[in-house]
């Protein structure tokens, strides 16, 4: 049965889709079945994995008002197939705007998402969902239908603002709506070692959240910035550089994790309640 996970970030411009797309291929490339789904009406996870979304006959949003399943929605990119890393796409376009509107009186508004998925999560490994930055409906029914999310974060002082808004939301959607989500983890991305404030806050989160933080990190790589420009995650436009190896690094990382993951500690895991008191001891550390 397949990991569901979202990506997510309530803060904009962190490279969620970059991470979204990206892991998708670098795990795929690593002989994984990956199905990923694309929740924001910007459509930009679905045009970088090589679909045009203005040709879609199918999309997300049919799959949430339950006139298409994912099994019709789902396409595939022939570039990335050349490329050996191709993965299922459910895409999105504009039409997705007009979801949350349609969905405010239906039934299981914020389960659409999770019932639909459950009908082909055993055809993969993993489903990666690309959430929009706002709490908003589409994130709602993406975090209630994933086992985790994957935070992909600057090591900066905003991002740990944006990181304590996610915390806090999880630990709503953990208390209420999915006793199964948590934090699997906090990527490190867009990162300059030779900045000293980054280094020093990457290092407080090693501190602060030990092995919720992964071991990958994601350089800043002008390859990875080009490659949606040209309809491809980095991963497949240019395999050789840095920050397209450290996302296949990062998968294998992935795939090291689950299996971990099915044989855990006898010790309590850490909960999205003790991530906000942590996040929150940091931020005034970060202040003084």
């Amino acid at each position: 049965m397949a990991k569901i996970f979202c990506v997510a970030n309530q803060k904009g411009g962190v490279g969620k889709t970059t991470t979204a797309v990206n892991l998708a291929a670098g795990l795929a490339k690593v002989g994984q079945r990956v199905l990923m789904v694309d929740l924001d009406p910007q459509g930009n996870a679905t045009m970088g994995s090589g679909v045009d979304k203005r040709q879609l006959k199918y999309s997300v949003y049919d799959v949430l008002l339950e006139s298409a399943t994912v099994a019709e929605a789902r396409v595939q990119s022939e570039r990335l197939k050349e490329a050996g890393c191709s993965y299922d796409i459910l895409g999105a376009n504009r039409d997705l705007a007009g979801a949350e509107v349609e969905l405010v009186d239906v039934e299981r508004r914020e389960r659409r998402l999770k019932e639909a998925i459950a009908q082909v999560a055993s055809e993969y490994d993993f489903i990666l969902i690309d959430c929009p930055p706002a709490l908003s409906l589409l994130t709602l029914n993406g975090l209630c239908a994933a086992h985790g999310v994957i935070v992909p974060m600057q090591c900066e002082y905003f991002a740990l603002e944006g990181l304590s808004d996610l915390v806090n939301t999880i630990k709503q959607v953990h208390a209420n709506l999915n006793k199964e989500l948590e934090i699997i983890g906090l990527l490190r991305v867009m990162f300059d070692p030779r900045i000293t404030l980054q280094q020093q806050v990457s290092d407080q989160l090693k501190a602060h959240f030990g092995d919720k933080v992964f071991n990958t990190v994601i350089p800043r790589n002008v390859r990875l910035a080009e490659a949606p420009s040209y309809g491809l995650p980095g991963v497949a436009f240019d395999p050789a550089a840095r920050g397209s190896q450290a996302f296949v690094e990062f998968a294998k990382e992935m795939v090291d994790r689950l299996g971990s993951m099915r044989n855990p500690p006898a010790t309590r895991a850490a909960t999205p309640a003790d991530n906000a008191v942590s996040l929150t001891s940091l931020l005034h550390k970060q202040e003084q």
